[in-house]
């Protein structure tokens, strides 16, 4: 039953010849962005990790902006900031519709949601990391307290449990998940550093093709595996990249 309804390639590791079921590999390495990208087309929707500038999969966002793949749905906490992250993408307006839960700090961003040329959801932050986890865990929708007695809940489908309100939302996969780790195997099981983990892990397992870039791939049985914050089973291309690190706003104290 279970090769019957299998596609001659399931998540890119597992392909089914003359009736055997085999894995086509562990290594998910891939040596350029082309590569690593490549699939993406006009109109898809692309699940990205990061928060704000901090843990976010800069250089495939550059390989998306010089692809110029056109009316994409960005799904994010934010769409980057001004000429760095997502925000790169609204210079050729790229994106159509941007799922997020917070929009400041990117002025090319409030006037194109303004202008009505970009299409924007607010989900509060809480609903769209669980939106990322559910669709990942295969789950089609949750009741949550967020959101109740608001505009937020317009429309939704609302339920009381024992004596509080709750709404329907719906969860969230992508045509692509794109995201940044820290350190990984060749297998994929990555580990992600500090707050930089943010997104990552729940946009990880909610995207068709998952695509990591990573500082540094190490060799299968060098990581903890009780450090590993995503499994590879959940990975389908690796890359190793270098990042520039900025700070987003610099605040200091005056002496």
């Amino acid at each position: 039953m279970f090769l019957q309804s299998c596609d001659d390639e399931l998540r890119g590791n597992i392909k089914i010849n003359e009736g055997v079921l085999f894995m086509a590999g562990f290594d998910k390495v891939v040596n350029t962005y082309e590569e690593a990208m490549a699939g993406l087309e006009d109109g898809m929707t692309v699940i990205s990790g990061g928060f704000g500038i901090c843990g976010i999969p800069e250089n495939l966002i550059k390989e998306i902006k010089k692809m110029g793949t056109e009316e994409l749905t960005i799904v994010s906490n934010n769409c980057g900031c001004d000429g760095l992250g997502l925000g790169i993408l609204l210079d050729d307006r790229q994106i159509k519709k941007m799922v997020s839960s917070y929009v400041g700090e990117n002025k090319l961003f409030e006037e194109q949601l303004l202008s009505g040329v970009l299409e924007v959801e607010l989900t509060p932050q809480g609903t769209l990391a669980e939106k990322m986890r559910a669709g990942g865990a295969g789950i089609p929708a949750f009741y949550t307290a967020t959101g109740c007695g608001t505009d937020i809940a317009k429309g939704k489908d609302e339920r009381e449990f024992n004596g509080r309100k709750y709404i329907l939302e719906e969860s969230i996969t992508g045509d692509f998940a794109i995201v940044k780790a820290w350190k990984a195997d060749r297998y994929g099981n990555a580990i992600y550093r500090h707050t930089a983990q943010n997104f990552n892990p729940m946009a990880a397992t909610a995207g068709k093709i998952t695509v990591m870039e990573v500082e540094e791939i190490v060799e299968p049985g060098e990581l903890d595996p009780a450090q590993i914050h995503t499994p590879g089973i959940y990975v389908d291309r690796l890359i190793q990249g270098t990042f520039e690190k900025r700070i987003e706003i610099r605040t200091v104290r005056e002496g």
